[in-house]
């Protein structure tokens, strides 16, 4: 896509056929999404981002919910078009009529276009009054015989320049068993066998991204084996959840306060993890024990 113009990908296609996913899949590629956005109200949400630099990615659900669409979609899609700031791509997802059908049997909800209750004759329908559309559409998905899992990785390699690098991050984060789990873990170590800083009163103000903290803790061997054998175990699962179509992988480290030994550690992991992917670290608990001695 051009650099320094909006990219903007309008979703749509057959109803059932994998739309909610498609607009998740864009969401974890860092794209702003709006879902069900009516055709009449598309140019004038151009018109308030390009008065904005907040957001240049964006991904839009254009489809038969809207009550206006087959009236009014093509004089936007002419509009869009016509706009020279525009990267704009029609992302246009298609299914076998059979296996719509047993989609929305299997959800048990109604076509949008089955007046009587018949969901073949929606279907047959809706293809009839979509089929210009999917003509001009740059890109076409069958979701027939594809998994969600597949049709994310496929928006993947089609509207993400580095898939490696954008479809797939890891979270690393500290914390103290003392104010609970992190409720979006995926895997959990926990380092309170350590020595413990906190006995030290010369460390006990401070947290693991101090030096002298963090070499505190670095410092004994038991740690050192154990980081080793958690780089370990890490490293090499980490294609496995990208390529099984996770996006975010997050891993908690926690001690009993969350203010030293799990800083450390992750702090360590997130520097050696970044040397091939994408890292975000956070420390969840570094700070509230000095936060509850402030107002007490």
């Amino acid at each position: 896509m051009a650099e320094g113009k909006i990219q903007l990908v309008v979703v749509t296609g057959m109803s059932g056929a994998g739309k909610t996913v498609a607009i998740q899949s864009f969401e974890d590629l860092g794209y702003f999404t709006i879902d069900n956005m009516p055709p009449a109200l598309v140019s004038k949400f151009i018109q308030l981002v390009q008065g904005t630099k907040d957001d240049n990615k964006i991904a839009l659900v254009v489809d038969m919910r809207s009550r206006s669409f087959f009236s009014e979609i093509q004089d936007v899609l002419n509009e869009l078009e016509d706009n020279e700031d525009l990267d704009f791509k029609i992302l246009f997802l298609d299914a076998a009529d059979k296996e719509l059908v047993a989609r929305y049997k299997e959800t048990r909800r109604s076509h949008p276009l089955a007046a009587d209750g018949r969901i073949l004759d929606g279907i047959k329908l809706e293809r009839e009054l979509l089929s210009p559309l999917k003509n001009i559409s740059q890109n076409v998905v069958d979701t027939t015989e594809i998994t969600p899992r597949e049709l994310r990785k496929t928006i993947a390699e089609q509207f993400s320049g580095d898939q490696d690098q954008q479809s797939f991050r890891v979270e690393v984060v500290s914390f103290g068993f003392k104010y609970g789990l992190p409720l979006d873990a995926d895997l959990v170590f926990d380092v309170r066998f350590l020595p413990n800083p906190y006995y030290k009163p010369e460390l006990r103000n401070q947290t693991g991204l101090d030096q002298p903290v963090y070499d505190y803790v670095m410092e004994h061997q038991a740690s050192e084996e154990f980081y080793q054998h958690l780089l370990a175990l890490i490293e090499p699962i980490l294609p496995g959840y990208q390529k099984e179509g996770k996006s975010v992988l997050t891993i908690a480290v926690g001690c009993t306060g969350g203010q030293h030994r799990s800083v450390a550690f992750a702090h360590r992991l997130a520097n050696d993890l970044a040397k091939n992917w994408p890292i975000n670290e956070s420390h969840r608990d570094k700070d509230r024990r000095k936060e509850t001695v402030n107002r007490s």
